[in-house]
C-alpha cells in the first residue's frame, strides 16, 4: 500500500501505525499529541550520536515535538508527551537545515519527525533546491509505517532507527504498542531496501555515514533476554546490511523511580555484556557500544528552542485533544 505525503494526509491521519484518524488539519491532536502545526523544540549541533553520525564536527539535530509512542522510560518527555516546541513553517524548517549546514554539521538529523512526514518531505526538497548538500538522517523510534518509509526514501539517506522490543507483551507494558515488534520489522525491511536501491551503505573519507541503516537497541534492566531476541530478529531481517548500536544508557526517569521494580535501576554490566556477546555471536560486523558511567551522564540536550526561531515563526495555540 502506498501513501501520498501531501498536507491532505493530516485530514484523517494515518501517518503512523496508530492510524488514529484525527482531523489534525482542523486543530485536533492525534495520538502523537500533535495537530497539523509543525513544532520543533531544538535545532543545533549534537555530539552524542554514534561516531558515523556525530563524528567530531557534530550532527545537525532538529528535534520535533510529539511522538506516537508512550514509553514509560522516555528521557525526552518534555517534547514527546508534553508538547514543548515552537510552531514553524516548512520553509523555516528548510532554513534551519541550511543554517546547520553553515555551522559545519556532518548531516541533518531529524529526530522523531515522521508524524510530520508531509512537512519533512516539503522542507528537505526545498532545502536541497536552495543548496543543501548534506545527508539527511531520519532518527526514529522504529514505530513507523513501511509505506511512509518508502514514500520518504528519496529524501532520507540514513535511517537511524530503534528496535526496542521483540516481545509484544513488553511493548504493550512499556510503550502501549503491542504491535511494535511487527511494525518495526516491516519498517526496517523498507529502510534496508531503500538504502540497497540507492547503492548500499556509503561512508565519506572521514568515516561519516553518507548512506546506510543503523539499528539502535537500548538494553533495559532485567530484560536482557528480550534484547537478545531483538538482535536475533534484526539479524534475520537485515544481517550485516545494517550497523548495530547496543546502548547501556538507560536512566530511570521520575516515573520509573516511582514505579519501582527493575526499571527503577540502571542496567548492570552483566546484562549489557550478555547482549553484546550475543551480537558478536550472531555475526554482526559493525557494532557500536557504550562504556561505563552512562547512567550518570546526560545524553539529553536542553529543549529550549535553540536555533528554532526565525523570521517566519508563527505560534498559534497548542493542539486540542482528540
Amino acid at each position: 500500500m502506498g501513501v501520498a505525503l501531501s498536507h491532505a494526509a493530516y485530514g484523517s491521519c494515518a501517518l503512523c501505525p496508530r492510524r488514529c484518524g484525527a482531523r489534525r488539519d482542523a486543530g485536533r491532536a492525534g495520538l502523537c499529541g500533535m495537530d497539523a502545526t509543525l513544532r520543533v523544540a531544538r535545532s543545533a549541533l549534537h555530539l552524542w550520536e554514534e561516531p558515523p553520525i556525530s563524528g567530531e564536527a557534530g550532527s545537525g539535530a532538529i528535534f520535533f515535538s510529539g511522538c506516537p509512542l508512550r514509553c514509560v522510560f522516555c528521557q525526552n518527555h518534555e517534547i514527546s508527551s508534553e508538547s514543548f516546541g515552537l510552531a514553524v513553517s516548512a520553509a523555516r524548517l528548510a532554513e534551519m537545515m541550511l543554517e546547520l549546514q553553515g555551522q559545519g554539521a556532518l548531516n541533518i538529523n531529524l529526530v522523531t519527525p515522521l508524524h510530520f512526514a508531509p512537512h519533512v518531505r516539503e522542507a528537505v526538497l526545498s532545502a536541497r533546491a536552495a543548496g543543501l548538500a548534506l545527508p539527511v538522517v531520519c532518527n526514529t523510534s522504529g514505530y513507523e509505517l513501511a509505506e511512509v518509509v518508502r514514500a520518504l526514501s528519496d529524501v532520507v539517506d540514513v535511517w537511524l532507527t530503534d528496535f526496542k522490543y521483540a516481545s509484544p507483551q513488553l511493548a504493550r507494558e512499556l510503550s502501549a504498542a503491542p504491535d511494535y515488534p511487527e511494525v518495526a520489522a516491516e519498517a526496517l525491511v523498507a529502510m534496508v531496501e531503500s538504502v540497497r536501491a540507492a547503492g548500499g551503505r556509503s561512508l565519506s573519507g572521514d568515516g561519516s555515514m553518507r548512506r546506510g541503516v543503523i539499528v539502535r537497541h537500548l538494553v533495559l534492566p532485567s530484560h536482557a533476554d528480550d534484547s537478545c531476541a531483538v538482535l536475533d530478529r534484526v539479524w534475520e531481517l537485515a544481517g550485516n546490511e545494517v550497523d548495530l548500536s547496543v546502548m547501556n544508557q538507560y536512566t530511570p526517569n521520575e516515573a520509573c523511580r516511582r514505579r519501582g521494580g527493575p526499571l527503577a535501576r540502571g542496567v548492570t554490566e552483566e546484562e549489557y555484556e550478555i547482549v553484546l556477546c550475543h551480537a558478536d555471536d550472531l555475526g554482526f560486523e559493525r557494532i557500536w557500544w557504550q562504556e561505563g558511567g552512562t547512567v550518570s551522564e546526560s545524553f539529553v540536550p536542553a529543549f529550549d528552542a535553540t536555533g528554532v526561531e526565525g523570521p517566519e515563526l508563527a505560534c498559534p495555540p497548542g493542539p486540542q485533544a482528540l
